[in-house]
């Protein structure tokens, strides 16, 4: 029973209820290990469905196409280039929103800071492209042109998996894989840009152009209003942002570049300095990525993933086809052995010839077990194998097998060699939380000082 010193709690309403649920998926949403996880399951899911009685409807959902119809004008698009260059899009705005705030205010604003990381990506980048068209040279130009396959990163799987297994990493760490793939994946922003683009139409190009414009001037124009309240960008900013895509779309652009584009033109610095004189106030770049951050999480990546993954691959005997071919080899390779080769000699180079260091308490066994989990291809990976070969392709399919094996063996191989690291770590860290004499201060600072 309640007393006057203890009110009865009131029940919520159902609005209420309602919206602390939302609040509660939204922090749930957030952490790199449940986007991970939801990745991984959409992945599944899309091998189980080809590759089982589901495969007909699979496959027949996977082409069916969407129809917009405004009067007399009329526009499709299948389901599964929809998930690909529409819903992928809101995955590029986020990658820009984190690419602006790195060059703003992040790592990537002190350039003695972010050489290391950045040549590492690059390295990252060019090695296994090498791998990949020195293992399928005698296959010609069809297979040649998937060159871009192997050299992004999956931010979402590589940053879930240190996250479960790098608990007691240094934390400089995490910031050296966020940093090389936000590079990375403006690299391959740029080489999707400028390698696969087909029949530009140059009028549609400079609509969209224009377009990203007016969006930028209103997001910075009217940055506070946007950042206060959190519905007036859905009214304002998305439809210019679904227009400049459409623009985009019909240019021969890949239309995820708009997204990536729009997020460039949005502000990372708050105007009116200190919020409350408790600190920076959160810029709107910062509330986007945190706003939509979920969407791009929970919706956007998992199914474009449910329909890119999917592939038939025919039985043992058409795994084991898909598997021995020069494809699927060179994709691999590049995943696994050019991504370590890449990143670990590229950043052995800076460190010697600039005479900067790895980030504090980073070892060089550390660098390489991060340069494996940076083979975690996947989502961008998908996305060029499809633009290089077309969905539904022979080719295709066995990109997308080469991309999955090579992407988990990644994975296995940085699990393996970071959790002995983890474990190593944790050791150190309980030997420096002894105090045997007790005097509240760890013996190994004791140590240290007496040796001083």
């Amino acid at each position: 029973m309640a007393t006057d010193l203890e009110p009865a709690s009131t029940p919520l309403s159902a609005p209420a209820r309602r919206y602390r649920e939302s609040l509660w998926i939204e922090r749930i949403l957030r952490r790199e290990t449940v986007g991970g996880f939801l990745l991984l399951a959409a992945t599944v899911l899309a091998l189980i469905a080809a590759n089982t009685g589901l495969a007909e409807g699979y496959f027949g959902l996977r082409s069916t196409y969407l129809e917009i119809t405004f009067g007399a004008f009329s526009w499709e698009i299948s389901v599964g280039k929809f998930a690909a260059d529409a819903l992928l899009a809101i995955f590029f705005f986020l990658a820009g929103l984190e690419l602006k705030r790195e060059f703003v205010a992040g790592e990537l604003r002190d350039p003695r800071k972010a050489l290391v990381p950045v040549v590492a990506a690059v390295g990252g980048v060019i090695v296994p492209a090498v791998i990949f068209l020195a293992i399928v040279q005698a296959e010609g130009p069809e297979v040649q042109r998937g060159w871009a396959i192997p050299v992004a990163t999956d931010i979402a799987f590589a940053l879930a998996v240190l996250a479960v297994v790098g608990t007691a990493l240094p934390l400089a760490l995490r910031t050296f894989l966020l940093t090389l793939a936000v590079v990375d994946d403006l690299i391959a922003i740029t080489i999707i840009a400028f390698f696969y683009t087909t029949d530009l139409q140059p009028g549609y190009l400079l609509a969209s152009l224009i377009g990203v414009a007016v969006y930028g001037l209103i997001a910075q124009r009217y940055q506070e209003f946007f950042r206060v309240r959190t519905t007036a960008a859905w009214f304002v900013l998305l439809p210019i942002g679904v227009i400049v895509w459409f623009f985009m779309f019909e240019s021969g652009v890949h239309a995820t570049v708009a997204g990536v584009l729009l997020a460039f033109t949005v502000p990372v610095r708050a105007r009116g300095g200190d919020d409350d004189g408790l600190g920076e106030r959160m810029g709107l770049a910062e509330t986007f990525e945190h706003r939509y951050r979920p969407l791009s999480a929970g919706i956007a990546v998992p199914v474009f993933a449910f329909f890119s993954a999917g592939v038939a691959v025919g039985g043992w005997d058409g795994l084991v086809e898909a598997v021995t071919s020069p494809l699927a080899l060179g994709i691999m390779a590049g995943l696994v052995l050019g991504k370590t080769i890449g990143i670990t000699a590229a950043t052995w180079l800076v460190t010697r010839i600039a005479g900067v260091s790895l980030p504090r308490g980073v070892a060089w066994i550390d660098l390489v077990g991060l340069a494996l989990l940076a083979g975690m291809g996947f989502t961008v990976s998908l996305l060029i194998n499809e633009l290089s070969f077309g969905q539904g392709t022979a080719l295709d399919d066995v990109g997308k097998v080469g991309i999955l094996l090579g992407s988990l063996l990644a994975a296995v191989l940085a699990v393996i060699l970071l959790g002995s690291r983890n474990r190593r770590y944790k050791r150190l860290v309980a030997e420096e939380s002894v105090d045997v004499d007790g005097d509240g201060i760890p013996d190994v600072y004791n140590d240290d000082r007496a040796n001083a």
